[in-house]
């Protein structure tokens, strides 16, 4: 049953006009403004919003735990008949983890990596249940259970670096219900996981709601999360709520300027050819919030009471309520602007390969004892074999830890690769000395997923282009240097406005940047030296949809200009849809199914690539798919199962499948597949 068909019981969370703020000097910031919302046991209300709208602060606010600078400023928050801003502190112990709990947005870093989990969990249960030695543990392993983890008496005495993103995700749950809480409070809870194991963690989310009665408050951006999860949505914006409707009226009908612009944003397979809708700007500093609408400097309807007056709430259905001067006056609304029809997929002539890649293996060795002898391999990359041409995006898509980014990798050299070749435009990369292998460096570049790590924060972002440039011999005519050449007049000038940057951000460090102006940066440098391929890895998972919009209209751009071929790595198959012409689907260091957009996404046939798209959440609520739910994990590729390496996890797997491995079928002259069930000449 979904978040949506569950019906709501008693009122569990009030909260009246919440305003709390950061200390700042002498000064104190407002980070949530005036919220107020209501939630009820058995419903999810989910709030939505870009990065720095106060979801989070709101959620710890809650909770009252928030950093020394945070200061509750006002409102109220009743919880079971108390106002939880008024509890002293001792009496807010027994609240938190006993009647709510919440799941924290990083596992990783939330639990502690000292204790083992069984003492994770028996810290709750000895607080809130008075749960102590044999009663603990076993209650412990319940618990574990319920979460779905495999072999719990193992686990239960593991540290928390012993698991996986998605286990431990599951341990940060198992912790927060051990004091049978109401009310639930999730924090991006699937933020850093492969879509298989998001969709399991919601699926489980779901399955205890329903089976406890919970109230569910889940902060996320993800739409197509929101589609699947909740009862009631709520968007927020500069610190304050600015839409609240049921899930049906919400997807079916939004209304606020804002929301609208959250779902144009979104990538999918009609959109190709044509520009994504952005939001200019960005979301308003708390040392800056505008006195009118927060949302008037980047709203294409705002006019001049937006800018004075700050909007009230208006009821505009039973239930569904927004802050917008527009439910007054509605003739103001510009009419939509008519979505230009994505061109017909034209086949374009074959030609010849930008990068051939030949069975390329990357074997990593395990080393034990005294001696370091050499006991077995990792076998991140084993026989991968790909082609793209310019012009040309392929995808490289799978689960974490199958071998995508360590082929990009090996692809540029920046990775030894054990075997195989790798060519670009017919030379061959594999074996090159560093000394051979600089000229060629400026034809291949690569954008990392985390632009602020990757960039230098002792260096301007001049210095960190010039730095590239200067090292591949980028010659001062192609890359300037001077004011007169590489300053804002300059060539240095022309390639940060290329990437959507005002040329003064030559002379400012990364950190005075959001995050999608820092990976505009990261592409700036790899544009830099004028390469004619790009590895991307994951440019886009980290940002919210407003700026992953921008990022993918940028590189689209780029690539029509300039004739640019990127391998695309990413787990995000909306962005796939939109961007790629090709797919190439990785499982455990190989690639077991290939084709065209059209062919790997609307008819895949290998049932990995099936599991995966069912695991896909959509924002539309007539296409939410039927989750195909994998059993076990993911073997590692230090002792990957014989035959086909998907068998242990197929739902179906013959015994031919534990043989051998399968060799490639060509279903059509753009679609191959690597399964028993097509086999080849078929």
């Amino acid at each position: 049953m979904s978040g949506a068909d569950a019906m709501p019981g008693e009122l569990l969370l009030s909260v009246r006009d919440l305003r709390m703020g950061f200390v700042s000097g002498r000064r104190v910031l407002s980070a949530v403004d005036g919220i107020g919302f209501e939630l009820r046991a058995g419903e999810t209300l989910a709030l939505l919003g870009e990065s720095g709208c106060g979801k989070s602060a709101t959620a710890l606010a809650l909770l009252r735990l928030l950093p020394a600078a945070g200061r509750i400023l006002g409102g109220a928050v009743e919880f079971a008949g108390r106002d939880l801003l008024q509890l002293p502190e001792s009496a807010m112990r027994a609240v938190r983890g006993g009647g709510m709990a919440m799941i924290f947005q990083e596992p990783a870093t939330s639990l502690n990596p000292v204790l083992t989990v069984g003492r994770q969990i028996g810290e709750v249960l000895e607080r809130h249940a008075g749960l102590a030695g044999a009663p603990a543990r076993a209650r412990a392993l319940e618990l574990l259970a319920a979460v779905g983890i495999a072999d719990p008496q193992r686990r239960l005495d593991e540290y928390p670096f012993q698991l996986s993103g998605g286990m431990k995700q599951r341990v940060m749950i198992a912790v927060a219900l051990a004091g049978d809480p109401r009310l639930l409070v999730a924090d991006e809870p699937t933020t850093a996981l492969d879509v298989t194991i998001q969709a399991q963690i919601l699926d489980l989310l779901r399955r205890l709601q329903a089976e406890r009665g919970m109230g569910l408050l889940l902060i996320t951006h993800d739409l197509g999360v929101v589609a699947q999860m909740a009862t009631r949505v709520g968007v927020m914006y500069a610190g304050e709520l600015v839409e609240e409707a049921p899930r049906a009226a919400f997807f079916g009908a939004p209304r606020h300027p804002y929301t609208q612009k959250l779902f144009a944003a979104l990538p999918d397979l009609a959109r190709r050819g044509s520009h994504l809708e952005t939001i200019p700007g960005q979301v308003p500093s708390l040392a800056a919030m505008p006195a009118g609408c927060r949302f008037a400097a980047r709203c294409p309807h705002a006019w001049a009471r937006c800018r004075d007056e700050s909007p009230r709430w208006n009821e505009l259905a039973p239930g569904h309520r927004m802050r917008c001067h527009l439910a007054e006056e509605p003739e103001r609304a510009a009419p939509p602007v008519a979505r230009a029809e994505a061109p017909a997929a034209v086949s374009a002539p074959v030609a010849a390969p930008l990068l051939k890649v030949d069975a390329l293996r990357v074997h990593f060795p395990i080393r034990r004892g005294i001696l370091q002898r050499t006991v077995g391999h990792v076998k991140a990359v084993d026989g991968v074999s790909l082609e793209l041409a310019r012009g040309r995006t392929l995808a490289l898509v799978g689960e974490s830890g199958c071998g995508k980014t360590t082929v990009g990798k090996a692809i540029l050299q920046l990775i030894a690769p054990t075997a195989g070749r790798a060519q670009l435009d017919g030379v061959e990369l594999t074996g090159l000395s560093r000394g051979a292998l600089r000229p060629l460096r400026r034809r291949m570049q690569m954008v990392f997923q985390d632009p602020f790590a990757s960039l230098n924060p002792r260096m301007s972002v001049g210095e960190i282009i010039g730095e590239g440039m200067g090292a591949l011999g980028v010659t001062p005519d192609v890359a300037g240097g001077q004011e007169g050449e590489g300053g804002p007049g300059g060539a240095l000038g022309a390639l940060l406005r290329q990437v959507g940057l005002d040329p003064a951000a030559a002379e400012r460090y990364p950190h005075e940047f959001s995050g999608g102006q820092r990976q505009r940066i990261a592409i700036a440098r790899a544009l830099a030296v004028q390469p004619e391929l790009i590895v991307c890895d994951e440019p886009t998972s980290a940002l919210d949809v407003s700026v992953q919009a921008q990022i993918l209209n940028l590189l689209k751009a780029l690539q029509d200009d300039l004739g640019l071929a990127y391998l695309f790595i990413t787990h995000n198959f909306a962005v796939v849809e939109y961007l790629a012409h090709e797919v190439a689907v990785m499982y455990l260091g190989r690639i077991v199914e290939r084709g065209s957009v059209a062919d790997v996404l609307r008819a895949p046939k290998h049932p990995y690539t099936q599991a995966l798209l069912s695991a896909v959440p959509s924002p539309r609520l007539d296409a939410q798919p039927a989750f195909i739910r994998l059993p076990g994990e993911t073997p590692s590729p230090a002792n990957p199962p014989a035959g086909c390496h998907f068998h242990p996890r197929c739902p179906r797997a013959s015994a031919v499948c534990r043989e051998r491995y399968p060799e490639r079928s060509e279903l059509s002259a753009t679609h191959t597949v690597h399964c028993h069930l097509y086999p080849p000449g078929k």
